[in-house]
């Protein structure tokens, strides 16, 4: 995949650098709002709108923002969207807005906006900004969304509302829950990144591609095969 294409920056958000399981950014959303799969989907969708919108303005204003400026800069930019998406939030979903509470406001300081304001929007053009807001926020979407089913599932047998099971274990819908499923999936992550087969290098593996050393392309056998040449020729 060519770099900051629009697959490759929704690929990077949501497996490659997720913010929630590879990058451990958010966390204190991550762990307060996850209490149902709902609460998990709704902060996601919402952080990835912000994330978004701010990427867009943030890369077309890149040459305007002076760099001694350009934090204080980015937070004005972040608060006025989250101010109309809170807005919005109330108007139409006042459960969710309810559900959130003041976790919403604390989206300007999430240090996954400003983190992809500074590092990527700030020095890209603007649509791979907006695909790259558009993949990390889903990816933080998919995490909170899944810490929430699992946390949902365990800790009162339910998952988006429905019941699939009378009881369960409380401990999984308080604080000290968020971080056992935390925990849990990140290590199922790590265990399944583990069990994939890498592909081996030719100097690895101990020996050259079939094409030869002109077309593997490591460096190694290619100096090797010159010293060779050399030594022949000095025969």
């Amino acid at each position: 995949m060519k770099a900051n294409t629009p697959i490759e920056r929704l690929y990077n958000g949501i497996i490659k650098e997720n913010p929630t399981f590879v990058l451990m950014l958010g966390m204190c959303p991550t762990l307060a709002v996850t209490t149902s799969a709902v609460n998990g989907l709704g902060m996601g969708l919402t952080t990835m709108v912000i994330l978004t919108m701010s990427n867009m303005m943030i890369s077309m204003l890149r040459k305007a923002i002076p760099d001694s400026v350009r934090m204080p800069a980015y937070i004005v930019v972040v608060a006025s969207f989250v101010t109309i998406v809170q807005f919005l939030l109330q108007g139409f979903l006042p459960s969710l807005y309810d559900s959130l509470g003041i976790y919403i406001p604390l989206i300007v300081v999430n240090c996954i906006i400003l983190g992809r304001a500074e590092a990527y929007a700030s020095k890209n053009a603007v649509v791979s900004s907006i695909f790259d807001g558009i993949g990390m926020g889903l990816g933080f979407t998919v995490g909170l969304t899944c810490i929430g089913i699992v946390r949902e599932i365990l800790g009162s047998g339910k998952i988006f509302g429905f019941q699939l099971f009378e009881g369960g274990a409380t401990i999984f819908v308080l604080a000290p829950g968020a971080f056992f499923v935390l925990a849990m999936l990140v290590a199922t992550q790590n265990k399944i990144k583990a069990g994939r087969p890498e592909q081996k290098t030719s100097s690895e593996s101990g020996g050259c591609s079939e094409a030869g050393c002109l077309s593997c392309g490591n460096k190694i056998c290619e100096s090797k095969r010159m010293l060779d040449e050399k030594g022949g020729k000095n025969a």
